[in-house]
């Protein structure tokens, strides 16, 4: 009998043992498919924003970057990814084309597309001023001293159709020439547009800082400009304003109206980012920033930033005038514009900043 109740207790622990493992297990692994579960609902809760930008390096872009560098992004809760596409009009295309969900690009794209009957809407507004200047080629400062020299010349744009193409075409319609009457080429920004301005292979360029001064600084040549937008007082040359919008954030207005909340963090970020930079030196932000955008001149490129800052609004809004302004170089410029129908309200709001 003894050694019955032995055995008979051996099982009834070995059951008990059983028993408390299989729940255990069983515990864990609820636990587990609870945890992945939720993990993946807090990964779907996470917008997703690709964001095409016109020449990621141009400063007239800087807050874009510098605001995935300072980790904003992610900090309003979005999953963002930046896309280099090296000229505005091709980051319109990839906007139009659905590869991208926003574009870092000039205001002006807005008006453009209006035109073709395309509803696109800036959001938040970056520059202030269209930060261009139409600088002539070190090797052919003593043939080009006017805007009239360059007919029947080749002159390089970052892409056509993008904003310098635009400022190109109104610069030589207000001189009273002929848009068509160059040749364009397209050189990029960055790197490549320097080289086709030292190669001699366009007698001169419509460029963007940092561009301009590395041109300068590569050549040892003193830059000449045939006009220069790069700042406010610039603009005031050529328009009744002192604000003439270009950098931006837009996106095609079906979009905006679908994703609200996407877009308010966007312009959340955006505005964070204009208060930083207005907040601190060019020293302190070029410290930010990736180290190849500098091109190994950390000083210079501090002292660029610095003079960036007047041309950046402080709050991410646009203006009626300043529309204006842009849209009149879109009708001198532009032929697709030209006297189309414009409704500049419908071109961009001010409402993910602080009001209409």
């Amino acid at each position: 009998m003894l050694i019955f109740r032995q055995k008979e207790n051996i099982v009834s622990l070995r059951k008990k043992i059983i028993v408390a493992a299989a729940a255990l297990l069983t515990a864990t692994l609820f636990a587990g498919c609870s945890s992945t579960a939720g993990r993946g609902a807090d990964a779907a809760a996470i917008p997703k924003v690709t964001i095409g930008i016109g020449g990621q390096t141009l400063l007239t872009y800087l807050p874009t970057t510098l605001a995935e560098q300072l980790g904003y992004y992610e900090e309003e809760g979005l999953d963002v990814d930046l896309q280099d596409l090296q000229g505005g009009s091709k980051a319109l295309t990839a906007l139009l084309g659905g590869s991208v969900n926003v574009v870092s690009g000039y205001y002006e794209h807005t008006i453009q597309m209006q035109a073709k009957n395309q509803s696109i809407t800036s959001f938040v507004q970056m520059g202030k001023s269209p930060a261009i200047a139409l600088v002539v080629a070190p090797g052919s400062t003593s043939e080009i001293k006017s805007l009239d020299d360059l007919i029947g010349k080749s002159v390089g744009v970052t892409a056509p159709g993008s904003s310098t193409h635009t400022m190109l075409r109104f610069l030589l319609e207000e001189a009273g020439l002929n848009p068509d009457g160059v040749s364009v080429v397209a050189m990029g920004a960055g790197a490549s547009a320097v080289a086709a301005m030292e190669s001699g292979g366009v007698v001169a360029g419509v460029m963007l800082e940092p561009d301009v001064s590395v041109l300068a600084e590569r050549t040892g040549a003193e830059t000449v400009s045939l006009a220069d937008l790069r700042s406010p007082a610039g603009v005031e040359e050529h328009y009744d304003t002192d604000m003439w919008p270009s950098s931006s954030f837009y996106a095609q207005s079906d979009w905006l109206k679908k994703n609200p909340e996407t877009a308010q963090k966007l312009a959340n970020v955006l505005t964070k980012t204009l208060a930083y930079i207005a907040e601190h030196t060019g020293t302190e932000i070029a410290a930010e920033m990736p180290e190849t955008f500098s091109g190994g001149d950390l000083e210079r490129y501090a002292a660029l930033i610095e003079q960036l800052k007047p041309q950046l609004t402080e709050d991410g809004r646009n203006s009626e005038a300043g529309a204006k302004a842009v849209l009149d170089t879109q009708r001198i410029a532009n032929p697709e514009v030209g006297d189309a129908e414009i409704d500049l309200a419908t071109t961009f709001t001010n409402e993910f900043v602080g009001g209409k």
